[in-house]
């Protein structure tokens, strides 16, 4: 045992070999010994003090010393000339590499790990592709400085990895609402991109007057090029003139393909783009519309394959596990045969490893498609590495997740940023041009349950945060009913006096968006009940609600409070809720997917009954702060406690 403890400390696999099978031996010659003590006590402890911690020993590396001496065994043979025999072991070792343990576990198992990559490289020596990706940026544009030091790092052990971005660069933050993408696009330039597909939200001022405008000068100013395979751009007066139909071998920055291809180490990539079709209805993309998905990839890797290119990854911006109704990831990887890699974005999924899907929409065995997703807001690089052997297809893969925010600020990033960071800091503190006559309150309990609370009590700042998200998702469906939002994501008061943009964002700092929702009655009311759970104590997810009239009974056990729901017609007067009709609610996105504990919300995301209009709560607050010009602090009865 000691033997092997030296071992792994040195990662010496041939040491620890010998230790290991000297184990074994002993484990067989020596065990006898123990059982002739005298005394059952005696021998147990005996037993436990000795023999049970080797046993474990021996199991735990049963598996890593066979994978290391099949390793040397193919060495050997690769050296005597025996390729043939050597593909075989190699082949042999495949099958127990998923059930070695973790570097965490055995710090070693790194070097082991490197061993086979060595032997199996003689084999064949393939194709690595690296990726970098990010998605759903949605213009956090400070994040650049440290986002651009990842990259670096990445790239330096890295030099060939591509960086790709899956769209949402547009909207969000107050770097979008005053530069309209020229911020964002200069630093991605300063990062080397090379290549980006299109957000829903990249088309969100196509209704203003100046239409895509901004978008064809965030596009003219990349020093990338674009793609994507169902979008049609020849009607937008703005974009038609970027847009190319064919792919392209020679993709020139500040351009929009069908695809293209890279070649990466004397290897040819093929990358195509998608973008999400719900953009119609959650966006503006006006005069640019939305081929079938499924379609247009299987198009692009037919294409690929008549050019000599088996090797295809896919840019898409239709969400992992999204709206099945419109198109997701998982739909596509098991529908379209030949996509290598998915570098996906829109659900703003966290994919801590790569997902792997290898059956087709009929259950049968296809050749792997990894996808990948590296969650929002800049909060991560997202790395991938994808094996190919000869003929092009997947034979391994392995990706992480980098947080971005334990990097370090690069410092052409930092200087660049500061051209554009002190006039936000300017506008952050610009007023609105609305007055609170006094302070808009968020109380909290502070554990005293006699006390109010914006987890559990209906607020006037809860109040006007559901207007303005009611009015807005009005304006996408006009048979919205209500809206909710959780108490535990309203995080500031708003102090009286002339409330400042700063002001807003603080109280929904979390850059939710707005999402719709189709709810039977008995859904609702379960959701409500989950809402008063706690009561008199604090829940995050307390529901506060506009378009409504909601009664609970405290009085009465967690899961049967809720008296009444009525929501607002449209003659004013307030009708019952009834359990078999189908409604359409507004919330937050986070709300909306499950968050907070809401498992009849989740199921209902699930089953695609969200749609996620995609429009920043903040904004969404200011823009009804507008509306009313001064507020104050009072409430109007909109939840109320019956308790007899």
């Amino acid at each position: 045992m000691k033997e092997i403890a030296q071992a792994e400390s040195n990662k010496d696999w041939a040491k620890i070999e010998k230790a290991y099978h000297k184990l074994s031996v002993q484990l067989k010659t020596r065990t006898a010994i123990l059982y002739r003590f005298t005394g059952k006590d005696a021998r147990e402890l005996l037993l436990k003090q000795y023999k049970e911690p080797a046993n474990q020993k021996r199991d735990a590396l049963m598996v890593p010393v066979t994978v290391y001496m099949k390793a040397t065994q193919a060495e050997a043979l690769f050296a005597a000339g025996k390729n043939e025999e050597a593909t075989k072991v190699v082949d042999s070792i495949k099958p127990l590499l998923d059930r070695l343990p973790s570097e965490k576990t055995l710090p070693a198992v790194k070097e082991l790990l490197a061993l086979v990559e060595k032997v199996t490289a003689k084999v064949d020596p393939g194709f690595t592709l690296s990726l970098m990706h990010v998605n759903d940026t949605h213009a956090r544009t400070e994040q650049a400085p440290k986002r651009l030091t990842a990259i670096k790092e990445v790239r330096a052990e890295k030099p060939s990895a591509l960086l790709i971005d899956a769209g949402d660069v547009f909207s969000g933050t107050l770097y979008f609402n005053e530069y309209k993408g020229q911020a964002d696009v200069e630093l991605m330039n300063l990062m080397n991109y090379d290549v980006m597909t299109f957000g829903n939200h990249e088309f969100d001022l196509g209704s203003s007057p100046e239409g895509h405008k901004a978008l064809k000068e965030f596009i003219e100013k990349s020093k990338f090029p674009f793609v994507s395979s169902n979008g049609d751009f020849s009607k937008d007066a703005n974009l038609k003139g970027l847009f190319n139909v064919n792919v392209s071998t020679d993709p020139k920055d500040g351009q929009i393909y069908s695809g293209i291809i890279k070649e990466v180490d004397g290897q040819k990539i093929g990358l195509f783009g998608l973008t999400t079709a719900e953009t119609t209805d959650i966006s503006s993309p006006k005069d640019v519309t939305f081929t079938d998905y499924i379609k247009a990839a299987q198009t692009m890797v037919d294409e690929f394959k008549k050019q000599g290119v088996n090797k295809v990854v896919a840019v898409t911006h239709i969400g992992y596990d999204d709206n099945p109704a419109y198109d997701n990831d998982l739909l596509l990887a098991a529908a379209v045969s030949g996509i290598d890699v998915i570098v996906g974005g829109h659900s703003h999924t966290k994919l801590e490893k790569p997902v792997v899907v290898n059956k087709d929409k009929q259950g049968k065995e296809k050749d792997p498609t990894i996808i990948v997703q590296a969650s929002q807001y800049s909060e991560f690089l997202g790395t991938v590495d994808v094996n190919f052997d000869k003929d092009g297809k997947v034979i391994g893969h392995a990706g992480k997740l980098i947080p971005i925010k334990d990097q370090k600020e690069d410092p052409a990033a930092a200087e660049l940023l500061k051209k554009y960071s002190e006039k936000i800091k300017e506008i952050n503190n610009k007023e609105i041009g609305v007055v609170a006559e006094t302070a808009l309150e968020t109380p909290r309990t502070d554990g005293d349950d006699t006390k109010p609370s914006v987890r559990k009590n209906e607020t006037a700042l809860g109040n006007i945060i559901t207007d303005g998200m009611l009015a807005k998702a009005k304006t996408y469906n006009d048979k919205v009913i209500m809206s909710l939002q959780n108490g535990g994501g309203i995080r500031a008061a708003i102090d009286a006096g002339p409330i400042t943009v700063g002001e807003v964002i603080t109280v929904l700092p979390f850059g939710n968006t707005l999402a719709t929702m189709e709810i039977t009655g008995a859904e609702l009311k379960s959701a409500f009940e989950i809402s008063f759970k706690s009561y008199p104590g604090e829940n995050g997810g307390f529901l506060h609600v506009s378009g409504a009239k909601v009664e609970f009974d405290s009085s009465q056990p967690a899961g049967k409070r809720v008296v009444s729901i009525k929501y607002k017609a449209a003659d004013g007067s307030f009708v019952d809720i009834k359990d078999n009709e189908k409604y359409v609610v507004a919330t937050n996105a986070f709300t909306a997917k499950g968050g907070d504990g809401y498992d009849v919300f989740e199921k209902i995301y699930k089953e695609g009954r969200v749609t996620d209009l995609g429009l920043s709560d903040w904004e969404n607050l200011e823009e009804q702060l507008k509306t009313l010009k001064t507020v104050n602090n009072k409430v109007e009865g909109r939840i109320v406690d019956v308790k007899k």
